[in-house]
């Protein structure tokens, strides 16, 4: 399971800050992640003959392009990743680090641990945006980084040069990274690059608000196809198996749906009901079971403390004092906040449920001192 990967405490030393990035292959990848780079301060070379860039940024050999570089960043197709570490490697020198930005991580990870070794530190990365991604302003940024144990130092540093430009920094095993992407990007570009190809009508303007999700996967797609798409699935180990069963699941549902209502039988019903997420994992059910027993107990406590409310709304009465007292609500907000932090959680998103309380708390006292 892909979990953050922590900051470094315990009182070591923070990761060596990378102030100078190379880009061996510039495309439209590489281009966006430089433009990122460069507004967080980084500076950025790049080597790639088929690839426009700037006369300050442009390296003429690789010599120069890693030339007092803290980080290289092979950003070229998968197929050819191991030609371009091969072409690399006599040039690196000592201390700096090399990593991939593929979409694939096992083949990228055992390329650099055959062609670079121990000789330099390497990092296999998957930064999970994209140029049409970035365009938009979608947010957050994540990245995976793969652990290596060879290289930790390496590691912490990519980490903290991704978090350095706003990314969610995840940490997951190449093999376990191209399993869960089997069944995630691949399937969802080979998913939408089938119906391109059946004529889906992507822009239809009565289109349902279930298929907007799809729509805007096909577009994806659109944008990013190519060699991408074929990388997806060709390079990684586990797509076929992901496109097996996806083409054997959506054969046994239309083979079920060619039968009759009438001549169905009751297996053949169930196997057309859509699975509830919480049947599908023993974990999430047991877990969404738990979450309601707590809401139970937070609408009890909810209704205690309306009962308090009421209470003090009498005392007010009593003694003619007005029904907001603003002095204790800011008292009571800063110490949920307060509250909240020691906890580990969000004192703002703390602060809006309290907003919410306190409104259904001076309602009920309004309409108990109209009454």
């Amino acid at each position: 399971m892909a979990h953050t990967l922590p900051h470094s405490g315990g009182g070591s030393a923070p990761p060596a800050r990378i102030g100078k990035v190379a880009f061996l292959g510039y495309g439209r990848f590489g281009a966006a992640l430089g433009s990122l780079l460069r507004d967080a301060g980084i500076a950025v070379r790049a080597l790639d003959p088929r690839a426009e860039i700037q006369n300050a940024a442009r390296a003429a050999s690789i010599p120069e392009l890693v030339d007092g570089a803290d980080l290289v960043l092979v950003a070229v197709p998968v197929p050819v990743m191991r030609e371009a570490l091969v072409s690399l490697r006599p040039h690196l020198a000592p201390g700096q680090v090399v990593a991939d930005v593929g979409s694939v991580k096992t083949v990228p990870a055992a390329a650099m641990a055959e062609v670079i070794g121990a000789h330099r530190p390497w990092v296999a990365t998957h930064p999970l945006f994209g140029p049409a991604s970035l365009a938009r302003g979608e947010r957050p940024l994540r990245a995976v980084v793969c652990p290596n144990p060879a290289h930790p130092d390496a590691v912490r540093r990519v980490v903290a040069l991704f978090e350095r430009i706003g990314c969610q920094v995840l940490e997951q095993a190449p093999d376990e990274h191209d399993r869960v992407m089997a069944f995630t990007h691949a399937l969802a570009f080979f998913i939408a690059k089938g119906m391109l190809d059946a004529g889906v009508p992507a822009g239809a303007p009565y289109a349902p608000p279930s298929f907007q999700g799809i729509a805007h996967t096909i577009e994806t797609v659109r944008v990013d196809a190519g060699h991408l798409f074929a990388a997806l699935h060709r390079e990684n180990p586990f797509a076929g198996e992901a496109r097996r069963r996806l083409i054997n699941a959506l054969l046994s549902i239309d083979r079920t749906l060619d039968v009759p209502t009438e001549d169905a039988a009751p297996e053949d019903i169930a196997a057309l009901a859509i699975p509830d997420l919480g049947s599908l994992s023993p974990e999430l059910r047991e877990t969404r079971e738990l979450i309601d027993e707590l809401d139970q107990e937070l609408v009890g406590l909810l209704a205690r403390r309306s009962e308090l409310v009421q209470r003090a709304a009498r005392a007010k009465a009593t003694i003619g004092a007005a029904v907001r007292d603003p002095v204790r609500e800011a008292r009571l907000m800063e110490a949920r906040r307060r509250c909240a932090v020691e906890l580990g959680l969000d004192p703002d998103g703390i602060s809006e449920v309290f907003e919410v309380i306190l409104r259904h708390s001076r309602s009920l006292q309004e309409r108990r001192s109209s009454s």
